[in-house]
């Protein structure tokens, strides 16, 4: 579903402020697999997300999704099949319109506009029908602005606009970061949910050790613009946090010194 190969990214080149983001990355990602993503700060895990997205050009590599190669395809067109929810929860909604008119918007991604009538009842009844799965009452609120919902309602009704049309890969970049625990785990429930049921192929960025290891069939570790560790089935569900922290300091010949991930552990 998703082939990533040898992707460089590089900032600022030749001025001091240069960085290498990306130093060849390696992946593939098979339909289905849920890989969740982690790395200490500047290991280039958001770059990656934003190089599949298309939010910048790659300097070298090939990202092919489903056979085709979008490498050159620009970020709006990559929306017709990729879904993506970010870290701030006022990303990824139009804060003045009603829920109702954001779902529609993200139901026509992609899709060539016309001037039809706006929501169908056909429509309305598919968005009231999706939204009485998150439990959280929003399918009595469809007008009302998506500006007065709480992060983690918004977070949660993000995730909805981002599947409604089962993308081809979901993008997933610290999607419950910015929210309480509690809100937290309901909202990486629901993208559990989400992705099983759908059979959808996703690739979640994590700063918790733990979700990392018990979410998805797949890790991937990254450090310095690289892969370092990739790891899958049994040997990812035997995993523990510790056992996480040791391969990093096999794999990059240094310690673990992150404190926002040392203490989501």
């Amino acid at each position: 579903m998703l082939e990533a190969k040898n992707i460089v990214k590089t900032f600022n080149t030749g001025t001091v402020n240069e960085k290498k983001a990306l130093r060849g990355v390696n992946l593939t990602l098979h339909e289905g697999d849920f890989v969740t993503v982690i790395g200490g700060n500047g290991a280039g895990k958001s770059t990656f997300l934003n190089a599949i997205a298309g939010v910048w050009p790659v300097d070298e590599g090939q990202i092919i999704i489903e056979g085709k190669d979008i490498t050159r395809l620009p970020e709006h067109k990559r929306a017709a099949f990729l879904g993506r929810v970010f870290q701030d929860p006022m990303n990824g909604t139009a804060a003045t319109m009603g829920i109702e008119e954001n779902l529609a918007l993200a139901f026509r991604r992609g899709a060539r506009r016309t001037l039809k009538a706006g929501i169908t009842n056909g429509e309305r009844t598919l968005y009231q029908d999706t939204l009485s799965r998150l439990g959280l009452g929003l399918q009595s609120r469809m007008t009302s602005k998506v500006g007065l919902l709480s992060g983690g309602q918004r977070q949660a009704l993000t995730l909805l606009m981002a599947t409604l049309k089962q993308p081809k890969l979901l993008l997933l970049d610290e999607h419950t970061a910015a929210l309480d625990p509690k809100t937290a785990k309901k909202v990486l429930d629901l993208t559990e949910e989400i992705v099983t049921k759908q059979h959808l192929t996703a690739l979640m960025v994590t700063h918790n050790m733990k979700d990392a290891i018990q979410i998805g069939n797949r890790l991937v570790m990254m450090h310095e613009g690289r892969i370092i560790y990739d790891v899958a089935g049994e040997e990812k569900k035997a995993l523990q946090v510790e056992d996480l922290l040791r391969k990093f300091e096999e794999a990059s010949g240094e310690e673990f010194a992150n404190d926002r991930m040392m203490l989501a552990k």
